[in-house]
């Protein structure tokens, strides 16, 4: 809605005030702090490209400025703070940990890999006590009355976990983490791609893999999890069993690190080639993703499924930013220098009302865009302050937001829209070159 708004207000007004396609186009990416958008629209000719960056330029700071003021300003507008309580719980918990006394007779005598427990799903047992400490479990343990246990988990599942088995206690369990506790990198190609069910740590290597960190985002596993080239395992268990599974994923402490040249430039060459494939439109036209969506699509294909066959959809988060600080560099370099030439003759031939285009594509969409969030959809404030920097592509503005609260729903708001807002103003930008005479 906010970037099929910002599409449609361009057209109108590039009819009523006579704008031509590139400047239009150039306006609506700047107005949606669209990188890709431009990239789009630039690869339309040189004339056109050069208009566009004129029209990027001049709206470029209405987009920025108007979106981070919006998020801060309305909820005081609103005497609403963004931390209301009206919202539920983020689905993305925080892990946590908790010492459990077993008291359910139903579970006394079950093995501690119990299918009841296991269906819990983001919950592992890691420890028992024994002795008055706390040591890894065993695939030969079973529960007992008065048991204590180790619970590592999100809190739901924790919760469900304890009223499963008993009580949870105040206990501080004292844990031997240098020697019974290793964080491992898989790299070996016989484990990557497997259930964790298929491989069993518990029962084949007498270990438990208490978390997974993917693409910097830890979470519990449950036995359908499945394993993913340079996953780092948080793995308990006894130094001798740690040793013996280190080898058998093949830990590399440094794979994580390392990126697939093979992998990146296999990944460009298919968004390149499917950004220059010519998509037909009625009326005998078409048009084109561009250098820039082509590659976008691409790369989110490979980073949801994260390997196809040979081909890895990891690159560490170093390789990233470098990537992306210096490709922005050099496209708004380049950029920079073709519109530059023209900046002065356009100003000259549009004068202020290409600021006031800019101004209204930037306001309107967002005001269209909360009143459906909020009206129509029913979200939740946060949540749909997210969702308006998502679809205008604005991190800066969520910044301002989780500044402001504790609760992840703006960012898992924001994450859900901007791959949709990016490839559709990608998309919409071609479109508006082709529908504005």
């Amino acid at each position: 809605i906010v970037v099929g708004g910002g599409a449609l207000l361009t057209w109108g007004l590039a009819h009523v005030l006579d704008l031509d396609a590139g400047l239009a186009t150039g306006i609506f990416a700047g107005a949606m702090t669209s990188t890709p958008g431009l990239a789009a629209a630039m690869a339309s000719g040189d004339e056109i490209g050069s208009s566009a960056v004129v029209g990027y330029g001049v709206a470029y700071p209405f987009g920025v400025i108007g979106v981070v003021l919006f998020v801060q300003l309305l909820p005081r507008l609103l005497s609403k703070p963004l931390d209301d309580g009206e919202e539920e719980e983020s689905p993305l918990e925080q892990i946590t940990r908790c010492v459990v006394e077993v008291t359910n007779p139903a579970m006394v005598g079950r093995s501690i890999t119990d299918e009841t427990l296991t269906a819990i799903g983001t919950c592992r047992v890691s420890r028992i006590l024994k002795e008055q400490r706390m040591v890894p479990v065993s695939y030969e343990d079973t529960f007992s009355s008065g048991q204590k246990v180790l619970l590592v988990g999100d809190r739901r599942a924790i919760k469900i976990a304890t009223d499963l088995l008993g009580r949870a206690t105040t206990d501080k369990p004292i844990l031997d983490t240098e020697e019974e506790r290793q964080v491992l990198t898989l790299t070996a190609k016989s484990v990557t791609g497997r259930l964790l069910a298929e491989i069993d740590p518990l029962k084949n290597h007498g270990v438990v893999v208490t978390r997974i960190s993917r693409m910097e985002m830890p979470f519990v596993p449950d036995v359908n999890t499945r394993l993913e080239p340079h996953d780092r395992l948080t793995v308990v268990g006894s130094r001798k069993q740690l040793e013996a599974f280190s080898k058998f994923i093949g830990h590399h402490p440094f794979a994580s690190s390392e990126t697939s040249l093979l992998s990146l430039a296999i990944g460009l060459a298919l968004g390149i080639i499917l950004g220059l494939w010519q998509i037909p439109l009625p009326g005998g036209t078409s048009f084109s993703l561009g250098l820039a969506g082509g590659p976008l699509l691409v790369a989110l294909f490979l980073g949801h499924l994260g390997r196809v066959g040979g081909i890895v959809g990891h690159i560490p988060r170093p390789t990233r930013m470098l990537l992306q600080e210096m490709g922005l560099v050099f496209f708004l370099a380049d950029a920079g220098i073709r519109g530059g030439a023209s900046l002065l003759s356009a100003l000259k031939d549009q004068g202020i009302q290409i600021f006031i285009v800019g101004a209204i594509v930037t306001i309107v969409p967002i005001l269209i865009g909360y009143s459906m969030a909020r009206w129509v959809f029913k979200m939740p404030l946060a949540q749909s302050l997210g969702g308006i920097c998502g679809g205008m592509t604005s991190t800066p503005a969520l910044g301002a937001i989780t500044a402001k609260t504790t609760r992840q729903a703006p960012i898992v708001s924001y994450a859900t829209v901007y791959p949709v807002a990016v490839i559709l103003m990608a998309v919409l930008a071609k479109v508006l070159i082709q529908v504005i005479p």
